[in-house]
C-alpha cells in the first residue's frame, strides 16, 4: 500500500540549517514513503493553514521542521485532529524536543521516525481555544522568548534571550494572582507563574519529574508582595534562579507547586500570557489537559 507524507518547515527557525538540508531530508523520508510533499511555510498563519489542510488530505504522517514556537503553530493548526505527527528540532531552544528526548541533529531526529514508534501524548488547551505543548508563562523573563530579534538568535543562539531578557525584565513587575487548582486556592502577588506540561523550560529541567502523557499539568509561582523593596526585589531574583537550577519543587516559601488536570488563574489584563515561547493572550486563563490528544514519532522505551 502506497505511503504519504507532508514536510513542513520553518525556513527562519534556529540559523536555517533545514533548508540547507532538504536534500537529505528528503531523500531520508523516500526510504519510509513513497510519496513526500515538501511545503516552506511563508509565516505562522500559512503553516498553521497548512497543517490544517494537511491533516484533512488523507497523509500518512506530517513531518515538520523548526522550534518550540513551530509546534505550537502546528498545534493550533491541527487543534486535536487525529494527525500522525514527526519533528525535527530546528529552534534555538527546543524545549519540547529536550522534553520528548528527540535528537536535536537532523540526523537523529529522522532516525526516530523512520523507526515508527509513534507516542499518544497530552497538550494543554487555554480558555478552550488555545493550544500550548510545554508551557503557558507570565511574567519574569517570559517576554524575551517572543520579543528577541530573529537575526539576534541566528547570531547568538540561546545567548540572544539572555540579553533580552536582560535588558527588557530585570525590574520584575509584580501582578496579582487568584489561583485554583483541584481543591487548592492561592490567593498572592506575583512576579512569574508557569504551567507546565513538559521537563525543560529555557533548556533547564525545572520539571524533570513531569510527563507529557500523565493527564497531569504542573504549575509554580513565585509570589511577591505588592510594593517589594529593595531586599524583596533581590529575593525575587535569588527564587527565580532557584528555580531554573533546582526545579520547580524547589523549597522556599515564595515558591507555590501545584498539580493537578486544569488550573484557572484570575490576574489583570495587563498581564501578557507566553505559549511555547509565543506571544498569546492577556488576563485571565483556565488551562487544562488534553489527554493523549497528540500522535507524535518518539523515542522508544523512554518516559515521556
Amino acid at each position: 500500500m502506497s505511503m504519504k507524507c507532508i514536510f513542513l518547515y520553518n525556513p527562519n527557525s534556529g540559523k536555517g540549517k533545514i533548508a540547507k538540508k532538504l536534500s537529505y531530508i528528503k531523500k531520508r523520508l523516500c526510504t519510509k514513503y513513497d510519496e513526500v510533499t515538501v511545503y516552506a511555510a511563508s509565516g505562522a498563519r500559512d503553516l498553521e493553514e497548512k497543517v490544517r489542510e494537511s491533516a484533512d488530505a488523507g497523509y500518512d504522517a506530517v513531518i515538520f521542521a523548526g522550534g518550540d514556537g513551530t509546534f505550537n503553530n502546528i498545534l493550533h493548526g491541527a487543534g486535536e485532529r487525529n494527525v500522525q505527527f514527526g519533528y525535527i528540532p530546528a529552534g534555538t531552544v527546543n524545549d519540547v524536543a529536550r522534553s520528548l528526548k528527540i535528537p536535536r541533529s537532523v540526523r537523529g531526529a529522522l532516525n526516530v521516525i523512520l523507526k515508527g514508534h509513534s507516542e499518544t501524548l497530552d497538550c494543554m488547551r487555554v480558555n478552550g481555544g488555545n493550544y500550548a505543548m510545554y508551557v503557558a508563562a507570565a511574567g519574569a523573563f517570559t517576554s524575551a522568548t517572543y520579543k528577541t530579534p530573529q537575526w539576534s538568535k541566528r547570531a547568538l543562539g540561546a545567548l540572544a534571550y539572555a540579553f533580552e531578557a536582560v535588558k527588557s525584565n530585570m525590574k520584575l513587575d509584580v501582578f496579582p494572582v487568584s489561583a485554583e487548582c483541584g481543591e487548592k486556592r492561592v490567593e498572592t502577588h506575583a512576579v512569574l507563574i508557569l504551567v507546565l506540561n513538559g521537563k525543560s523550560v529555557a533548556s533547564f529541567p525545572i520539571n524533570k519529574d513531569g510527563s507529557m502523557k500523565d493527564g497531569k499539568i504542573e504549575a509554580v509561582i513565585i509570589k511577591q508582595v505588592q510594593k517589594p523593596g529593595f531586599f524583596r526585589r533581590i529575593g525575587a531574583y535569588f527564587s527565580v534562579a532557584s528555580l531554573f537550577v533546582f526545579g520547580c519543587k524547589v523549597k522556599k516559601k515564595d515558591i507555590v507547586y501545584l498539580s493537578g488536570e486544569s488550573i484557572s488563574i484570575q490576574t489583570d489584563e495587563s498581564v501578557v500570557w507566553d505559549f511555547d515561547g509565543e506571544e498569546g493572550i492577556r488576563g485571565n486563563v483556565t488551562v487544562e489537559v488534553c489527554p493523549r490528544s497528540i500522535r507524535l514519532f518518539a523515542p522508544k522505551n523512554k518516559k515521556l
